[in-house]
């Protein structure tokens, strides 16, 4: 029997960002600062709210919790019945937050509606790449993208107005086609990374040439080029769990690699401007300003936070509680606690160091993601996502 997890955690806590790598507390917290207007930029035709406040919120991961795969796992449907009236409408702000970044919302809210048998609307919906649509500051450059499904719409309908795709590049960069300037794709200035392609060894390659050539791949390598255009990755995850017995190769493999590669061929690291997708402080971010949007605009005081991943779900959101900490308008607005709830493996064992891997648990974090055992500690286990559900009504109703 899986087990899950839940227990509170009060942000009252004076603890800094300072074993979270920059990555993290810099760029992320950066752009949703500097570009994050009070609605999100949600589409007004996508815009809700609840016909009443409420004091909490939940944030629900997908897959291993809800889904399977295309299979959904029995206690969710029961689990979300309890959340929602005689009309099918959710009784509190719910978001679905996952990784997957094959599709855009539009698809995916059809999706757990018709999985799941309630309706979820594309508002309730956060994909690894969605806070992408709050920078503008790229939305006007020419961008590469890599990744599977219509990556070209997805980017589109994220305020990108100039992309181009790996298979373009393909197509239009082979040494007899370099002279025929029409047909040639604009000069990537930015390289935006969805999810695991299809053919890696295609996208590391001409990845690799774009990085090494400045943007112009129809060029010679630079082994030390001066300077490596901004990298967008979204969603991190090493392994992602699908019908297959064991977890399949997630995008955080796919980066592993070009990190690998783009090492070993320059001897420098390879640079993210932005990293998106659990555990991100900028998912969270955007995450809880959608609760507020159909909380009309009102401060949660808990959000709950549901998910089977320690290094994304469980770290994710300790992490964001940590951020919440250092806030003084969130503390005077009421976010006192977030409690997070997990479905995992309990008999798997935290990494005391990220550099034990031999003897421990392997660290299976991305790179720049420091490793914090606070942060990998669940609040509390309890047997599927009805069970956390059931909690939470419990606790709001004693608390009532």
């Amino acid at each position: 029997m899986r087990q899950s997890l839940i227990c509170p955690l009060v942000s009252y806590l004076s603890i800094n960002l300072s074993s979270v790598s920059p990555i993290y507390q810099l760029s992320c917290v950066f752009h949703f600062l500097s570009c994050l207007s009070l609605t999100c930029h949600t589409p007004s035709h996508f815009r809700w709210s609840l016909p009443f406040c409420r004091s909490v919120g939940v944030l629900f991961d997908v897959d291993g919790v809800l889904l399977r795969g295309g299979t959904v796992i029995p206690a969710a449907r029961r689990a979300l019945r309890k959340l929602v009236d005689e009309n099918n409408n959710f009784l509190y702000p719910v978001i679905f937050v996952t990784n997957a970044g094959s599709c855009q919302r539009l698809h995916k809210a059809r999706q757990l509606s018709h999985l799941l048998d309630i309706h979820v609307s594309p508002e309730q919906v956060v994909l690894s790449h969605s806070p992408l649509n709050i920078m503008k500051t790229f939305h006007n450059k020419c961008v590469l993208v890599s990744g599977q499904g219509p990556v070209t719409s997805i980017a589109q309908s994220l305020g990108f107005q100039k992309v181009v795709t790996i298979e373009q590049l393909s197509q239009h960069h082979p040494l007899l086609d370099m002279v025929d300037h029409n047909r040639r794709p604009t000069t990537p200035v930015t390289i935006i990374l969805f999810g695991e392609p299809v053919r890696w060894e295609t996208n590391l390659q001409l990845l690799v040439d774009v990085l090494l050539t400045e943007g112009s791949p129809g060029s010679a390598h630079d082994p030390q080029p001066p300077t490596q255009l901004p990298i967008l990755a979204c969603n991190t995850d090493l392994l992602w769990m699908a019908e297959a017995p064991a977890p399949r190769f997630g995008h955080g493999m796919f980066l592993l690699c070009l990190e690998a590669v783009y090492r070993k061929l320059t001897g420098r690291e390879l640079q993210y401007e932005a990293l998106l997708g659990k555990p991100s402080l900028l998912t969270y971010q955007y995450a809880e300003r959608l609760l507020r949007t159909q909380n009309h605009n009102r401060k949660l005081s808990i959000i709950y936070a549901v998910g089977d991943n320690l290094m994304t779900d469980v770290y994710g959101a300790n992490l964001y509680n940590r951020y919440l900490s250092q806030q003084p308008e969130a503390m005077k607005s009421g976010a006192k606690r977030f409690v997070c709830t997990g479905v995992y493996n309990p008999h798997s064992p935290l990494p005391s160091d990220q550099n034990s891997s031999i003897t421990e648990m392997v660290f299976h974090g991305q790179r720049d993601l420091v490793l914090d055992r606070d942060l990998l500690e669940p609040s509390r286990v309890v047997e599927d996502v009805e069970a956390a559900v059931d909690f939470m009504l419990q606790q709001e109703s004693s608390d009532a």
